[in-house]
């Protein structure tokens, strides 16, 4: 019952950040790569370790049928001298990270590529990696690569996190044994295999520290067509030398239903054993993989055996609101919920423009959700349309930063207004 009330009270928040028109911040997640040219950019003023800085920022994407490209130029002038923050300058990587993403296509497709900056990175179902992203904070961007292809009867997804350096990298190949057959249903069926692994999760190459993780994976849609998709799964997962868990759900997928809506949905139970974490590689994952003294792995060693939930629901409402919301809790386990929450409303208000995104963990009561600590991650956008392509906003960020004094990832609370410029145009 209790459980029950904490997913309630957090599927209320969800509407609520709707309704309140709280929106995005990269936080839909993976396939949310514009399919129209948008143009953004602004100016501001930010704080970083204790220095205020003027922000002259350009943020294009172009997208030109399945091709698109999104650039990411920060220019940060310090107030006391106006010198440019020589530390977003030092490198000759530097320049190259100003290419935010060059992509094709769209998560999904036959073929999709993303080469850059990572947002919401997913392997099949999510039970090892899922909303992966290589982008902890601004002075750690990487440069990481994408690449899926789906030849029908077979086809492999893969991820690399850090092409200027070898971390994380991982690939899931799967198979459809009677995709040439006639049988109906059954000939969809799908097997898979995933593995994943962090080369060196502490970044010192002399210690022996790496961590990797494979899977199984079955599938099998029961209603394939361009408006339905409705299909069960299972998982099987297993963290080298430490323990390993299961996964077994079902999917919905509604596509522009009437014109009005489109729906994605997910609920799987999970049985987990000891030493096992489920989605290991999170959002979180950059955060965590190593947090001095220790890193993430060591989490691995007292982690008991439980069961649980997990559930997800993503739509697209009258093609003014997109929402997203997952929530994970364990069974009987203490501060185990874990939450990511989304929505995207700048059409829904005329004059204004509302941007949020919110991810939590260690979650145990409903208040655990409504406060900010060092267990969350959270930006909120308001903005007003002095014109439709100009925008005033205030933006209110809960992050992270790197502490050289402490040796570890500190929470770091930021106001920025900002002057945005955001076109939208096709090709």
């Amino acid at each position: 019952m209790r459980t029950f009330k904490i997913v309630a009270a957090i599927f209320c928040l969800f509407i609520f950040s709707v309704v309140s028109s709280w929106a995005q911040f990269d936080m839909l997640g993976a396939g949310t790569e514009t399919r129209e040219g948008v143009f953004n950019g602004g100016v501001g003023i930010t704080t970083i370790e204790d220095e205020t800085y003027l922000t002259i920022t350009l943020h294009p994407e172009i997208a030109l049928g399945k091709f698109g490209i999104g650039l990411n130029i920060n220019l940060l002038y310090n107030t006391k001298d106006g010198s440019i923050r020589s530390k977003d300058w030092d490198e000759s990587y530097d320049y190259f990270r100003m290419i935010r993403y060059i992509r094709y296509g769209w998560k999904g497709d036959k073929f999709y590529t993303r080469l850059g900056t990572l947002d919401g990175s997913r392997l099949g179902h999510g039970f090892i990696m899922n909303y992966y992203t290589n982008e902890a904070e601004y002075d750690e961007r990487k440069v990481g690569l994408v690449l899926d292809a789906d030849f029908g009867q077979f086809g492999f997804e893969s991820i690399t996190s850090n092409l200027g350096r070898l971390e994380i990298i991982g690939g899931r190949c799967y198979v459809r044994p009677l995709y040439a057959t006639n049988y109906p249903v059954i000939k969809n069926l799908g097997l898979g295999a995933t593995y994943v692994t962090d080369v060196d999760p502490d970044k010192n190459r002399n210690s022996k520290d790496g961590i990797s993780e494979w899977g199984l994976d079955v599938e099998l849609p029961l209603i394939s067509t361009k408006a339905l998709w409705l299909g069960i799964y299972g998982d099987y997962a297993k963290i080298v030398d430490y323990g390993s868990g299961q996964a077994f759900g079902g999917a919905l997928h509604l596509k522009r239903l009437l014109g009005l809506l489109t729906l994605e949905a997910r609920l799987e139970r999970r049985i987990l054993g000891e030493k096992f974490l489920a989605s290991y590689f999170d959002a979180f994952y950059e955060i965590d993989r190593y947090v001095p003294p220790s890193h993430k792995e060591d989490v691995l060693d007292t982690t008991k055996s439980c069961k649980g939930i997990f559930g997800q629901l993503r739509g697209k409402i009258i093609n003014q609101i997109e929402l997203i919301g997952n929530f994970q809790r364990l069974d009987d386990q203490p501060k185990s919920g874990i939450l990511h929450l989304g929505a995207d409303a700048t059409k829904l208000i005329p004059g204004l423009a509302l941007t949020a995104a919110y991810d939590k963990k260690n979650i145990e009561t409903f208040k655990d959700v409504r406060t900010l600590d060092n267990r969350s991650v959270a930006r909120v956008s308001v903005g007003y349309k002095i014109k439709p392509y100009l925008i005033l906003y205030m933006d209110y960020i809960w992050s992270f930063v790197f502490d050289k004094d402490q040796n570890r990832y500190v929470s770091q609370e930021r106001y920025a207004p900002r002057l945005a410029f955001n076109y939208n145009f096709s090709l």
